[in-house]
């Protein structure tokens, strides 16, 4: 009878065990999956950044015709900036702000050369700025949606124990630069709501 028990106990055991290691198992394969998919999504926000870079550079050389000095400074500084690597959410926050800082150089070179503004060089180029700029802003969407999942995993019980024994982290998130949100206009005053 307590022989009976034991081995009862004993199978208990066994499969406590088994079932935490299934456990362990199969949450360590859900965040490697969630680790590569934030990698991805980093990934393509680099190579949209650096796609935009290069429609950022050609709309520069069209602007080279009009205004030399502004856009041979633009031109190297595009060169040097587009060499860096984006591998984390701030690297990618830096490089949207240096992109910001050259469109707005761009745009006023732009509108001090009005035949430059007309020029459908500029504008085709001004477009895929515009296009890339809407695939980068796609892929943050999708690198925030997958950062919150894996953010999740890792934060949660149980599966925080598991995240923490294999060394995986938090993902920071891509967030949108405060001081330019409060640039924007205030549509309530506008219209005088």
């Amino acid at each position: 009878m307590v022989v009976g028990i034991l081995l009862i106990v004993l199978a208990l055991l066994v499969l406590i065990v088994i079932a935490v290691l299934v456990y362990i198992f199969k949450t360590q394969r859900q965040l490697v999956n969630l680790d590569e998919l934030c990698k991805n999504a980093m990934g393509q926000i680099a190579v949209q950044l650096n796609s935009r870079w290069d429609a950022v550079l050609a709309l520069a050389q069209t602007a080279a015709k009009y205004a030399k000095h502004e856009s041979e400074t633009l031109v190297n500084t595009i060169n040097a900036r587009k060499q860096v690597q984006v591998n984390t959410a701030e690297e990618v926050m830096r490089q949207q702000g240096e992109l910001s800082q050259v469109m707005g150089r761009l745009m006023a070179i732009g509108e001090a050369y009005p035949d430059l503004k007309a020029n459908e060089l500029f504008l085709k180029a001004q477009e895929g700025v515009n296009n890339y700029e809407e695939n980068v802003r796609m892929s943050r969407m999708v690198y925030n949606d997958t950062a919150t999942k894996m953010n999740r995993m890792v934060r949660q019980w149980p599966s925080s124990f598991v995240a923490s024994m294999l060394n995986f982290r938090e993902r920071s998130y891509l967030t949108v630069d405060e001081e330019k949100k409060t640039n924007y206009p205030n549509l309530d005053e506008a219209y005088g709501k």
